[in-house]
C-alpha cells in the first residue's frame, strides 16, 4: 500500500497488503544435540565478510538469507521483505508488512522459492518491527551489526522485494545520508499507534531506493551486517534519493526477546465481528438479534469458513457459553487452543439458529 508524504510523513513500503524457538548456550563438544544448538545460535560475521568488499561480494553473502513476507488478510493480499537471522526460522519484518494478517507466508530467494507458513512470536507495533518463526532448520542467515558505528557518506546496500516485482528482490546501493532523523507516518491500521500515527526515532536516512515492497528488508554495510530494517521511502512526486531504514541496535532487544521468549500459540476462527447491539450494525446487517458478536466478514477458507459460518450471521454461544459481544467471543476463542474444536451457535439474517462445530487454527499475529 502506498502512501503520499507531506514534510515528516513518509509512504510505508507495503504492496497492497507459524513453531517456537527457545534460547540455547553454546556447547564445547561436537555431538548432534550441540550442532542443532549451534544452528539455532545467532550468526556472527565470518573472515570473509567482514573484509571491505564489493557491492556483488556482499549481495552473494546476503542475498540467500533475504525472504518475501507476504500477508494475507480479510481485504486483500500485501507484500514485503524479511531477512533471517536464526538457521532454525527466526525471520525479521517490518510490523506493517503483517499487520492485521489472516495468513502469513514467507519465501525464499532461491530460484525456485521455498514456501513456509509463518506466525508472528513477538514483536513491536510501534516500533515496527516483527519477528516471525518458520518451521525450517538450516536456513541461510546474515549477521546483525552495529549502527553506532555508521558514519555519514559510509556505503550501504539495500535489499528487498521492491514493487513486488517478478524474479526476486532487488538490490539498491547509497550511502548513509543522516543518523538523526525523526520521521512521522500515518498508518491508521496501527491501533498502537496514537493517533493512527507511527513515529520513528533517529531512523537512518539513505539515498539507496526504498520502494514499496522493500519494507522489513536490510539494510546492509560491505562486510555483510544489518545495519538497519528498511521501513519507507519519499515518493519520486515530493523528493528523490530519500529513504529510512530502523537503526538495528534498537531493533535487537527486540529480535533477542521473541526469540528467547517467544509468544505461544494463539487459536482464532477466522472472522471479524462487532456487538449485534451497535445501531449501526443493526441499520447495515439487520441481524435478526440485537445480542451476540455479528460477523461483518469471514476469512476464506479459514475455520469459520470451514464450518459454514458466513458474513451477517450473528454468534451467540460458543462451546455451550451465551455470546453478547464482540468481546467476549474473542475471550472465548483466545481460553481455547489451536486445534480444539468448538461448538458455535450462529443465527442468520433469517432467524434460524444453528450449531455448528468449528475447529480453531493458529493466529498468526497474536498481537492485533
Amino acid at each position: 500500500m502506498k502512501r503520499l508524504v507531506v514534510p515528516l510523513i513518509v509512504a510505508l513500503g507495503l504492496l497492497g497488503a507459524a513453531c517456537t524457538a527457545t534460547a540455547t548456550q553454546t556447547k564445547t563438544t561436537h555431538s548432534a544435540a550441540d550442532r542443532a544448538t549451534a544452528q539455532a545460535e545467532f550468526p556472527t560475521a565470518s573472515p570473509a565478510t567482514t573484509a571491505t568488499g564489493g557491492v556483488v561480494n556482499v549481495v552473494k553473502e546476503v542475498m540467500p538469507a533475504v525472504v518475501n513476507v507476504v500477508s494475507s488478510t480479510t481485504n486483500g493480499r500485501g507484500e514485503g521483505t524479511g531477512f533471517v537471522v536464526r538457521s532454525d526460522g527466526i525471520v525479521v519484518t517490518n510490523f506493517h508488512v503483517v499487520e492485521g494478517a489472516t495468513r502469513v507466508t514467507v519465501l525464499s530467494s532461491t530460484d525456485k522459492p521455498v514456501r513456509y507458513t509463518a506466525r508472528v512470536i513477538g514483536g513491536d507495533p510501534t516500533a515496527d518491527v516483527a519477528v516471525l518463526k518458520v518451521d525450517a532448520t538450516d536456513l541461510p542467515t546474515v549477521p546483525m551489526g552495529r549502527s553506532a558505528s555508521l558514519q555519514l557518506g559510509q556505503p550501504v546496500v539495500a535489499i528487498g522485494y521492491a514493487l513486488g516485482l517478478q524474479g526476486g528482490p532487488s538490490v539498491t546501493t547509497g550511502v548513509v545520508s543522516s543518523l538523526t532523523r525523526k520521521i512521522t507516518v500515518p498508518d491508521e491500521r496501527c491501533t498502537a499507534c496514537p493517533n493512527g500515527r507511527r513515529i520513528y526515532g533517529d531512523v537512518v536516512q539513505t539515498d539507496a531506493a526504498i520502494n514499496p515492497g522493500n519494507s522489513g528488508g536490510p539494510l546492509v554495510d560491505l562486510a555483510g551486517r544489518v545495519v538497519g530494517i528498511n521501513t519507507a521511502g519519499v515518493s519520486a512526486g515530493n523528493a528523490e534519493n530519500v529513504g529510512f531504514a530502523i537503526q538495528i541496535d534498537s531493533a535487537k532487544p527486540i529480535i533477542t526477546q521473541a526469540a528467547a521468549n517467544p509468544q505461544a500459540p494463539v487459536a482464532y476462527m477466522g472472522v471479524s465481528s462487532v456487538d449485534a447491539s451497535n445501531p449501526q450494525i443493526q441499520f447495515e446487517l439487520n441481524p435478526a438479534v440485537d445480542r451476540g458478536a455479528a460477523v461483518v466478514a469471514v476469512v476464506p477458507n479459514g475455520p469459520a469458513d470451514q464450518a459454514g459460518i458466513e458474513a451477517g450471521d450473528t454468534i451467540v454461544a460458543f462451546d455451550g457459553t451465551t455470546i453478547t459481544s464482540s468481546d467476549e467471543l474473542g475471550t472465548a476463542i483466545r481460553a481455547d487452543r489451536p486445534g480444539d474444536r468448538a461448538s458455535v451457535t450462529v443465527v442468520g439474517r433469517d432467524g434460524s439458529r444453528t450449531t455448528v462445530s468449528v475447529t480453531l487454527g493458529t493466529n498468526p499475529v497474536p498481537q492485533t
